[in-house]
């Protein structure tokens, strides 16, 4: 998994907390760059491959505490190890660029910072199964997150019991006001990867946002 070998396709992976925009941007960035004639392959964590949709289902359900903390960290790297193995890796192989709707640093979110596990432990977790392998370019979209989780959770209410994928949105209020900071001090650590995004304008004004970044770190026209 040595990311220099990559040299055709881009890995851009979007992060956030509940209710950020993540899906609707994803999509909206996978058409620009389509309509640029770039190949892309659109994915998600946990998912992106069938062993690891299966994997998902027991982490996305539930109540919160459903899980001790280092067995959710296990098997999302489970779930993580199949995702790059069968998808993102031979996408980029193949000069396809690869956006995923979240990736590693919600890990280091949601279960270092979130639930109290060291960040020295989840990386060391996370460079015996991927070998340190991270995106080209990580996009934090920003919002507040009582906004994101009014959001989320209208969503969810939207589908039927079978549907929902509420685990995440019935963590305690303060939970999603720590998210919020841990993804900003993530950001904070990796300039070079990380670009936090501000989601409270538009749809259309984040889109730009976006775009322009994405332009402008890998060298396209807008």
């Amino acid at each position: 998994m040595n990311k220099n070998t990559l040299s055709r396709g881009k890995f851009i992976s979007f992060e956030g907390g509940e209710g950020a925009g993540k899906s609707t941007q994803v999509n909206l960035l996978r058409d620009h760059l389509s309509g640029m004639g770039i190949d892309v392959v659109l994915t998600r964590e946990p998912g992106g491959a069938p062993g690891a949709e299966e994997i998902r289902q027991l982490l996305v359900t539930g109540e919160p505490d459903k899980w001790v903390p280092m067995t959710e960290i296990l098997l999302f790297y489970a779930a993580r190890v199949d995702h790059l193995e069968r998808t993102v890796l031979p996408a980029l192989a193949q000069g396809k660029w690869v956006i995923s709707d979240r990736y590693a640093d919600s890990t280091f979110a949601y279960q270092g910072a979130g639930q109290g596990v060291d960040r020295a432990v989840v990386q060391q977790i996370h460079q015996l199964a991927t070998n340190n392998f991270w995106p080209d370019l990580t996009l934090i979209l920003d919002t507040d997150p009582a906004v994101g989780l009014s959001r989320a959770t209208a969503r969810e209410a939207a589908l039927s019991e079978e549907q929902r994928e509420d685990r995440y949105e019935k963590m305690q209020g303060e939970s999603h006001a720590r998210l919020r900071q841990a993804f900003l001090d993530i950001a904070d650590k990796n300039p070079e990867r990380c670009h936090v995004i501000t989601g409270g304008g538009t749809i259309g004004d984040v889109a730009t946002q976006i775009s322009q970044q994405v332009s402008a770190i890998f060298g396209l026209g807008l």
